[in-house]
C-alpha cells in the first residue's frame, strides 16, 4: 500500500492519552554544552587560545568571563555545537593544556533554566577592609533565600587616606513575591550593623 503522500487528507489517530510534545520543546541535537575554565599567568592570556579552539571546533560561544585575580588571568566560556564538534573540542582542549601549558578543566553541562520568578537587583558595598566581609554578605543572601548571580569584589588602598578599602558589585536574583522594601531595610541595617556603606537597586537594561 503506497504511503499518504505530505498533502494527503486521510485523518490521523493517536492513542486515547497521547501527550503530544512541540517539536519545538524538545532539545536540539546541536545544543551540546562544554563550560571551560582556564587559567595563566598575567599578562598571557588564554582567551585567544581557548576562543580559537571554540571557533575551529565548529562550535559556538555563548558566553564568557575573563578575570584577573592576583598574577593569574583566567576565563570561564560556554560552548555550544552538535555532539561531533564538542568531542573535537574536547579533543583540542587536551592538545592545548599539554602543548601551551594553559591549565583547563572542561565538563559537560547545559543550558540554564529560565528563572522568570526572580527579579534582578545590584547590590554595592564599600567599606575598610576586614576579615569576613564577603562571607558575611554571601551568608546574609542565603539566609533570605536570595541566589547571587555574579560577584565582582577586590581590596584596595584609597588614593587619599591610605586605607585598605573593599568593595563588592554583586547582582542578586530576588524572588518576585518577596516584599522589596522589607528586604532593602534588613539588608541596609544589616549594612549599618558592620558598618558597611551600601546600596541596593533594581538593574537597569
Amino acid at each position: 500500500m503506497a504511503r499518504p503522500g505530505r498533502h494527503s487528507l486521510h485523518p490521523v489517530h493517536f492513542p486515547t492519552g497521547a501527550v503530544l510534545t512541540d517539536p519545538a520543546s524538545r532539545p536540539s541535537p546541536h545544543e551540546n554544552h562544554l563550560l571551560i575554565n582556564a587559567y595563566t599567568t598575567h599578562p598571557e592570556s588564554p582567551l585567544l587560545s581557548v576562543s580559537r579552539r571554540i571557533s575551529d571546533s565548529g562550535c559556538n560561544l555563548v558566553d564568557a568571563r575573563l578575570s584577573t585575580v592576583g598574577r593569574d588571568v583566567s576565563v570561564t566560556a560556554l560552548a555550544v555545537g552538535s555532539w561531533d564538534a564538542v568531542a573535537k573540542l574536547e579533543a583540542m582542549l587536551t592538545r592545548l593544556e599539554r602543548e601551551e601549558g594553559l591549565k583547563l578543566i572542561w565538563y559537560r553541562t547545559g543550558a540554564k533554566q529560565a528563572q522568570s520568578n526572580l527579579l534582578p537587583y545590584i547590590v554595592e558595598v564599600v567599606a575598610a577592609d576586614k576579615p569576613g566581609i564577603l562571607f558575611q554578605l554571601a551568608d546574609f543572601f542565603d539566609r533570605q533565600g536570595i541566589t547571587i548571580e555574579s560577584l565582582h569584589c577586590s581590596r584596595y588602598r584609597a588614593m587619599q587616606t591610605g586605607a585598605d578599602m573593599f568593595s563588592a558589585q554583586v547582582t542578586v536574583g530576588v524572588p518576585s513575591n518577596m516584599h522589596i522594601a522589607a528586604l532593602r531595610d534588613d539588608f541596609l541595617e544589616f549594612c549599618d550593623h558592620l558598618n558597611l556603606d551600601a546600596i541596593m537597586d533594581p538593574m537597569k537594561f
